[in-house]
């Protein structure tokens, strides 16, 4: 079965663990990539950061809802990460994350390899030492751990991805075509144009366990996108999502609109708008698989 499950960033719906279950169910899901949420008495933070309390409060949900928690979307090495600071606080952030993704059953933890910073001074063997200390972290518990390229060391090229793999053993990749849209090829020459979605994934593809669909028009600036509903931007999202189904993908589609309140519909409040772009955007993209499905099978 093509894709094995569908799934999304339901904090994009709602930050309230109830809105996020109601929209996964809505869509006919049961996973969510759960990232950002809250419960009552608690303030909005990613999973890995809320109270213990809280975080009962979560898996109880989850489970009297019957929804899983097929990955987790961490902060481990993201935008806000400095490479030159200390790890033992990460490290051990990465170490509560992992109980918790295996409290949940979670297969995957996302992890980014830290912001790109001076490009003529990467620290290439920091990054790597400490995301082979990540690896260790999530294999003792499990747990897959998959790098998003994203604005980062990895994300800055194809050929910078296969570095990582290179040098960090266990590492797989989560692959984000509308990440493409916006971020710089360094691998080509100053001034770096913006990378190409279907060139990113063709040479990264064999790595793939698992596929997050964003979808983003080019902005007027090399650095800005407008994010828009799955096959309508410069993602090269159904022609991925089309090989990824003939080459017999296995894994997981999850969606991460970056939308919001997305929709042209001054009768909903913004807390709706979000919501129903959310529905609307899983919607759209069982859709394009479904006529991706029957297309090839026409073929």
């Amino acid at each position: 079965m093509f894709p094995a499950y569908y799934s999304g960033f339901a904090d994009e719906a709602g930050p309230d663990l109830d809105t996020q279950i109601r929209a996964t169910l809505e869509l006919g899901w049961n996973a969510i990539e759960m990232r950002g949420v809250r419960v009552p008495g608690y303030d909005a933070a990613n999973l890995h950061d809320i109270p213990d309390e809280a975080f009962e409060k979560v898996a109880e949900g989850l489970a009297l809802a019957g929804v899983r928690v097929n990955s987790l979307g961490s902060a481990l090495a993201n935008h806000g990460k400095d490479i030159s600071k200390p790890f033992a606080e990460e490290a051990t952030t990465a170490r509560r994350t992992a109980e918790r993704s295996q409290r949940l059953g979670a297969e995957f933890v996302r992890v980014m390899s830290y912001p790109i910073g001076d490009p003529t001074n990467l620290h290439e063997e920091e990054r790597y030492r400490r995301l082979r200390e990540f690896v260790t972290i999530f294999a003792d518990a499990g747990i897959t751990v998959v790098h998003e390229n994203c604005n980062n060391f990895g994300g800055m090229g194809w050929p910078y991805a296969l570095r990582l793999l290179e040098n960090v053993p266990g590492l797989k990749l989560v692959f984000d075509m509308g990440n493409c849209v916006a971020d710089l090829d360094y691998n080509q020459p100053a001034p770096h144009p913006c990378q190409d979605a279907w060139e990113f994934y063709e040479n990264v593809r064999d790595h793939v366990v698992y596929v997050h669909i964003k979808d983003a028009h080019q902005g007027v600036a090399r650095d800005k996108k407008l994010h828009c509903f799955p096959g309508e931007g410069h993602g090269q999202v159904r022609r991925i999502v089309t090989d990824l189904f003939e080459r017999g993908y296995s894994g997981g589609l999850s969606i991460e609109p970056h939308m919001y309140a997305g929709l042209d519909d001054a009768s909903l409040t913004h807390e709706d708008n979000c919501y129903q772009t959310y529905l609307q955007y899983g919607r759209r993209l069982m859709h394009m698989v479904e006529e991706i499905k029957q297309k090839t099978a026409l073929v």
